[in-house]
């Protein structure tokens, strides 16, 4: 059987907090409950709604989104494909998609240069991944699995500082020490 292939679907954020990201997960799985459509998962960002899914046919995501639009306006959808870009576009595309809180897609375009990295290299992307994931548990309104991660990121900065491909890793490592030191998790650009 081969698999769905998967989307994230934006819509704008008309107001919607973090701690109505389940109640949208179920709204949406309603509104697509006949199509054979799984959301996963629903996360909550300042100017978007992210829905995960997977659609059983290329042809009917137009139909999903415009269900989804009795949510909110869409935005745009994304179908995932795993690509080989070069290392460069990858970090210049995860910090884009991170700095846009799209954290999710953020960490799935780092993966594979961190999966190819070693060394001290390897463990700042890990770092980079781990505040990624903190975030999207955070747009769940999951707050202490976000600020544990944020610990585990910390330590993989521990050897990591200046400059990486224009990301300021020490003001990074502020953002995160604050938010693990004052429990109120204020989400940043890099």
């Amino acid at each position: 059987m081969n698999a769905m292939p998967r989307y994230l679907i934006y819509l704008k954020n008309q107001d919607y907090t973090s701690g109505q990201a389940s109640r949208l997960l179920q709204k949406a799985r309603n509104l697509v409950s006949d199509m054979g459509v799984v959301v996963r998962d629903t996360r909550v960002a300042t100017n978007h709604i992210e829905f995960d899914t997977s659609v059983p046919e290329h042809n009917i995501v137009a139909e999903v989104t415009r269900r989804f639009s009795a949510i909110s306006p869409v935005s745009e959808y994304e179908l995932l494909v795993e690509q080989k870009i070069p290392k460069h576009e990858s970090i210049i595309k995860a910090r884009q998609s991170f700095n846009d809180e799209k954290y999710w897609r953020a960490h799935e375009v780092l993966e594979p240069v961190w999966k190819e990295s070693s060394d001290e290299e390897k463990d700042l992307l890990n770092g980079i991944i781990l505040v990624s994931a903190a975030f999207v548990h955070d747009e769940k309104d999951e707050k202490n699995i976000c600020t544990a991660i944020l610990e585990r990121a910390l330590k993989k900065f521990s050897k990591a500082e200046g400059l990486y491909f224009d990301i300021d890793i020490d003001q990074v490592k502020k953002n995160v020490l604050h938010i693990i030191e004052s429990g109120c998790v204020q989400r940043f650009k890099i």
